[in-house]
């Protein structure tokens, strides 16, 4: 990856995590790891938590990003 690129995509990658920053920040993404789906167990002796739908969401959002970096990029 030429220098430049490099460059491009430490600025794009940063404001990137600057958007969701500001996104969790302002609580526009509460619902993420509250969604049917998500196992949430509390007893008295701990809690067990697995956010099996939110993981999912997640997964599927990054493939979709990744693969339309990779069309677009080359």
């Amino acid at each position: 990856m030429p220098r430049m690129s490099l460059g491009l995509a430490l600025i794009l990658g940063g404001l990137v995590l600057s958007v969701v920053g500001l996104l969790v920040w302002s609580g526009a993404l509460a619902w993420f790891g509250r969604l049917p789906g998500d196992i949430r167990v509390e007893k008295p002796g701990g809690r067990f938590y697995a956010p099996i739908a939110s993981m999912i969401v997640l997964s599927v959002l990054l493939t979709v990003v990744a693969k339309l970096v990779r069309r677009f990029w080359h």
